[in-house]
């Protein structure tokens, strides 16, 4: 696959504004005739003041962060057919009989386990009956529903429905009809679009063809032709805009004013909303950076940089300190976030569309047992699970390197990204029964290729993850607070 023309979501929506804030003082009443802040709240006593402007973009930034990240990858996915990331137009499924490699760049901290179907519905005209196949009892899949908040407001497959077949209807957040016989269950979207992350367990590379079965019986229908009726009047046309790394840096808002539109309130949002409209932000509005003053324009790129870095700051302490790892729960729906913008970003940061915790949990760390960085220029590492004490799942569960500055996948001369729990009959163990990973840039020898897992000749970023986590002891559940902790990376060096 070729190298897409987007850049990756992690440098897309990095803010990296050079505007001085010294410009602030020398240019203050400098306005121009377009500034939508000046625009925004007629009369000197609602106008807000350059430190409330600075205070509310800093806000909007990390309330709208996954909100546009959402809006780029859909872009990427299913509107740019040149992107290099196409999948498939809307309400078509996207099979990938294949996992995730480095040279997929759309999505930070990529999932090299499972073989992805990918569907975004365009649920504006009417909704889309999802149907899913009878799937074998020891094989693990799930339809993850996330919306374009990164809400993830339902899931089908062998954790919450099972492995039966069946019929599943997701609906827009204005839908009033009736549920049709023959409809297990219905799952509402905050979002006029919204994607179903479809996974589905590969056992080994000689099982895909299984997979490839599985995937065909993926199917998304419109209400209408699943009930076999006329087709209701489409919704309008979109012109979306391009998602344009350069543009992002600037005019951020300018996307989270059209993603906006197809997104209604819900009551936790009503105070942002509000304090979004007083600087000319908002579904329907078009917040123009070039139009600004140079005094709101240094405010402005000053409230997204530091919005930003808290948000960084969020993913370095999120969670608990375990080992090394942090753990803490994974994304979820609206009442998970309950307002929380913060912490919303930080799942989105650290890598977006994750699992609710009782779906998957995500130990994920920089650092090795004694604090210090990872890094696979300076160093060999090893992680070992003691006999009896691997990661405790009613699925499976795997290690995956990335890159410490993309957090992307990367490229090594085994094509191997991770180690999981279905490799293990190929792995050596230790005499006393353990399982040693070799964590390191160059091969540690024939002894120990089997339990080789390379790593970048740079910063290391790893992720653990635990497809539906036990929750009766040993468990990592309650997050953070779970009886069974992971092991600390140690230098081997």
């Amino acid at each position: 696959m070729a190298r897409p023309k987007v850049s990756t979501l992690a440098v897309l929506i990095v803010v990296a504004v050079g505007v001085s804030t010294l410009a602030v003082g020398f240019f203050e009443g400098c306005a121009h005739k377009g500034d939508v802040i000046s625009q925004a709240e007629k009369g000197e006593k609602n106008r807000p003041s350059i430190a409330e402007t600075k205070a509310i973009a800093e806000e909007g930034f990390i309330y709208g962060l996954p909100i546009v990240m959402n809006y780029a990858v859909m872009y990427e996915y299913v509107i740019d057919r040149n992107s290099g990331q196409f999948k498939a137009p809307f309400n078509q499924i996207a099979n990938e009989a294949r996992v995730f490699t480095y040279k997929d760049t759309a999505i930070i901290t990529p999932n090299s386990d499972t073989p992805y179907s990918i569907l975004w519905m365009d649920l504006r005209a009417e909704p889309i009956v999802l149907s899913v196949p009878a799937v074998e009892k020891n094989r693990y899949y799930s339809v993850m529903l996330c919306d374009g908040n990164t809400y993830n407001y339902g899931y089908i497959g062998s954790r919450s429905t099972g492995n039966d077949l069946g019929d599943y209807l997701v609906v827009g957040p204005d839908w009033k009809g009736e549920t049709p016989k023959g409809i297990k269950k219905v799952f509402r979207s905050g979002t006029q679009f919204s994607a179903a992350a479809y996974r589905t367990q590969l056992f080994n590379p000689r099982d895909m063809p299984n997979v490839k079965k599985i995937q065909a019986g993926y199917k998304a229908r419109t209400l209408s032709a699943y009930l076999k009726k006329p087709v209701p009047p489409a919704a309008p046309a979109v012109n979306f805009p391009k998602a344009d790394k350069d543009l992002v840096k600037t005019n951020f808002f300018n996307y989270l004013d059209f993603a906006l539109q197809f997104a209604p309130a819900t009551p936790e949002e009503t105070e942002i909303r509000a304090k979004l409209a007083r600087i000319g932000v908002g579904p329907g509005k078009q917040f123009d950076f070039n139009d600004l003053s140079l005094e709101h324009k240094a405010e402005v790129a000053l409230a997204m940089k530091e919005g930003d870095k808290k948000v960084d700051a969020a993913v370095a302490s999120a969670g608990k300190d375990i080992n090394g790892w942090r753990v803490s729960g994974a994304g979820g729906d609206a009442a998970y976030y309950h307002g929380d913008w913060l912490l919303r970003a930080l799942v989105a940061k650290a890598g977006i569309y994750a699992n609710d915790a009782a779906e998957a949990m995500y130990p994920l760390t920089r650092n090795d047992a004694d604090g210090q960085l990872l890094d696979g220029s300076k160093h060999k590492y090893t992680l070992t699970f003691a006999a009896g004490q691997f990661p405790p799942v009613n699925a499976f569960w795997s290690v995956t390197m990335y890159d410490g500055k993309t957090q992307l996948l990367i490229k090594n001369p085994i094509n191997r990204y991770l180690i999981n729990s279905p490799m293990l009959p190929q792995m050596k163990k230790n005499p006393d029964g353990s399982l040693t990973l070799y964590i390191q840039k160059d091969s540690p020898g024939a002894a120990h290729r089997a339990n080789w897992l390379p790593a970048p000749d740079a910063p290391i970023y790893l992720v653990m993850r635990l497809y539906w986590p036990k929750e009766t002891p040993p468990s990592i559940l309650p997050p953070g607070e779970g009886t069974w902790k992971p092991p600390g990376v140690m230098r081997a060096d």
